[in-house]
């Protein structure tokens, strides 16, 4: 089989969607650190943790769509990606699914 750009792409595209997760999710905590004495730390880290989830979920799927190994993890990171940028989550999960034949 050959091999096409489309999960080369979708893993990139999902890479980037989900270090930007992260980085919403780490500043979404670090700024409930900063409001610990008015008791706001709970509610900053209940909105950071979802992003911080699915921004890992993202890049291990990217990854795995990079290597072109388990389909089902790089569809679920393509689609995790979708709360960074819906362009980026919903073109990722398009080349994910085009390229589907590619994974082993």
């Amino acid at each position: 089989m050959e091999k096409t750009w489309k999960p080369t792409v979708a893993g990139i595209l999902t890479l980037i969607a989900g270090v930007v997760l992260l980085i919403i999710g780490l500043v979404w905590v670090g700024l409930g650190s900063a409001f610990i004495p008015f008791g706001f730390m709970g509610l900053f880290g209940a909105i950071g943790a979802p992003f911080i989830i699915l921004g890992i979920i993202a890049i291990v799927g990217g990854v795995y769509a990079l290597k072109r190994r388990i389909w089902g993890l790089a569809l679920a990171g393509a689609i995790c990606a979708l709360p960074a940028g819906f362009i980026l989550g919903i073109l990722a999960i398009i080349f994910v699914a085009l390229g589907k034949r590619e994974f082993v």
